[in-house]
């Protein structure tokens, strides 16, 4: 006899709702929740969104509004004294007979290109130096991380402007070995040369990156590498690039938008004129000349989308592509 029946049967045995639970009827009542329960979690989400008010009223008056807002300004002309007149697609179509934004296109293009290879190469190479162990470690690291933490500075601008000038200190030394010197931010072929030497000086951050990846390549791929007669290229080529593959892409893609957006030393080694001959007319500082030496707003906050277009496709290729070359551990 089931217990339904005798439930059934035996009168009170066994009550309904006993009987409904070990019959599995789909119907059974569920458990209702504390009535505190709701007021509890509603007075959780109250305190969060209390603490997260600063950051959303950031977010929204600092950030997203100015942005829409510049978004509004390249399609007026704005000179910051009258109010913005709607103008359309005029400053788009005005950019693209503009011969000095064209040369600050060729000229920042040509710094990415020489900027981003070099700091990454000279800070792989200085993490794998340092990665192979050595006495005063945390010595060297700290000093060849302090550039970064000074950075492109406008202090540390006008110290390079110096140090390359007719006078300056690269000619003297090279005035020791007898070789005649030049004045490097004056010559139009060698300025942004220079410009390329401050930013390759600053290698600090990814370099600090790539050791602490190096630091974490296990030591037994290594010797199982060796033991197959692989040799020191090899071993680089096959197990050390695979491994810090993610961090080549992080490094790759900062150190390429902080490129795009190098300002200070251009406008401080030239003077703001992006000379020589417009050798050191850099995209941001023809914008700036632009919005505020001009007072062509309207035209500059065009140039800045333009910038934000260009930077979010790169962003978006890099991604896009990293499955072919990124290797992350815990794939198979």
């Amino acid at each position: 006899m089931s217990v339904r029946e005798g439930a059934r049967a035996g009168g009170g045995g066994v009550g309904p709702a006993v009987a409904r639970g070990v019959a599995g009827d789909p119907q059974e009542a569920s458990v209702p929740a504390a009535p505190h329960t709701s007021s509890r979690r509603r007075r959780e989400a109250l305190a969060a969104y209390a603490f997260l008010t600063p950051w959303l009223v950031g977010l929204v008056g600092l950030t997203l509004g100015p942005m829409l807002y510049s978004l509004y300004l390249s399609f007026t002309r704005y000179n910051l004294l009258s109010p913005p007149q709607w103008s359309g697609l005029a400053n788009y179509q005005a950019m693209l007979a503009d011969p000095r934004l064209q040369d600050s296109i060729r000229v920042t293009v040509v710094y990415v290109a020489l900027a981003v290879p070099g700091i990454l190469v000279v800070s792989l190479l200085v993490a794998l130096v340092l990665a192979r162990g050595m006495r005063f470690l945390p010595m060297y690291r700290a000093a060849f991380y302090l550039p970064s933490l000074i950075g492109a500075s406008v202090a540390v601008s006008f110290l390079w402007r110096q140090l390359f000038a007719g006078d300056g200190v690269f000619n003297a030394l090279l005035g020791v070995f007898g070789l005649e010197g030049r004045t490097w931010i004056g010559d139009p072929d060698t300025a942004l040369l220079t410009l390329v030497a401050l930013s390759v000086w600053t290698f600090g951050s990814p370099m600090i990156i790539f050791l602490a990846g190096l630091r974490q390549v296990p030591r037994d791929l290594y010797e199982a590498a060796e033991m197959d007669g692989a040799g020191p290229v090899r071993r680089f080529t096959s197990v050390t690039l695979p491994l810090i593959s993610p961090l080549i892409f992080f490094n790759v893609l900062l150190t390429t938008v902080n490129s795009f957006q190098a300002f200070t030393p251009a406008y401080v080694i030239s003077g703001g004129t992006g000379g020589p001959a417009n050798s050191t007319l850099f995209y941001t500082l023809y914008l700036y000349q632009r919005g505020f030496a001009e007072l062509d707003m309207g035209y500059a906050s065009a140039m800045a989308w333009l910038l934000l277009v260009v930077l979010a496709v790169f962003t978006a290729v890099m991604f896009a592509t990293s499955r072919f070359w990124v290797y992350y551990g815990d794939e198979r």
